[in-house]
């Protein structure tokens, strides 16, 4: 694709751009105003485009990424590239949209996952829990399911905030998909407090690991 085609993107999604939209979105670190229905509208007229995605995801800007991760074809990026992309993905929706749209769909995930988690940059290490809370719920068979709780328990308190809920997302997922390790997650969230005061919305699940196990055991047991 031409560079041309990629500029008259960018004046599209320029245009797609909504003040308010982007003053909501800062607050939550995301540094844009698009709307997201729109902006997948927009994908779907573009349909799957590998180097126009990696086009796009060249020009730095957060809707161009966005765009990028809805058109790109999660297959065809390497160990190397993904790993890359990762540690410049750090506006929350751009992470968020790369590990959930792209990564877990890749063959080389499950490597990814594992150095990721030990990355000493929280950020990086979030998207390994992000990855490691799918292989818990997904794909158990390996997974050292008493090894993270014990890491949890070490290190979640005091992680920084997007590595303290992806570890948090751990603890509850083992909670809800193993009964054997129910009783230790529920005593971890206890004894921690993570997110208890987390302002929920009514009718939303809690964040707060022991009210998000019950929750969700409760509603399987109905």
């Amino acid at each position: 694709m031409s560079e041309t085609t990629v500029e008259q993107l960018l004046a599209e999604l320029s245009a797609l751009e909504d003040p308010r939209m982007r003053a909501v979105n800062e607050k939550h670190g995301d540094d844009h105003g698009v709307n997201l229905s729109a902006l997948r509208a927009l994908a779907r007229r573009l349909k799957t485009q590998q180097e126009l995605a990696r086009d796009l995801w060249a020009t730095g800007q957060t809707p161009a990424r966005l765009l990028s991760l809805l058109i790109c074809r999660p297959k065809d990026f390497g160990h190397d590239e993904l790993d890359a992309m990762l540690r410049e993905a750090r506006v929350p929706k751009v992470h968020d949209w790369l590990v959930n749209y792209v990564v877990k769909k890749s063959p080389h995930a499950e490597q990814l996952r594992v150095e990721w988690r030990a990355d000493p940059d929280p950020v990086v290490a979030s998207a390994g829990w992000a990855l490691t809370s799918e292989r818990v719920v997904k794909n158990p068979q390996g997974v050292n399911l008493d090894g993270l709780l014990d890491e949890i328990e070490a290190e979640m308190k005091e992680a920084p905030d997007r590595l303290q809920w992806a570890m948090n997302h751990t603890l509850a997922q083992i909670g809800i998909e193993h009964a054997g390790q129910r009783e230790r997650a529920l005593a971890i969230g206890e004894r921690l407090e993570v997110l208890k005061d987390y302002p929920t919305p009514p009718n939303c699940t809690s964040p707060f690991a022991p009210l998000w196990i019950r929750e969700m055991v409760g509603r399987r047991e109905t």
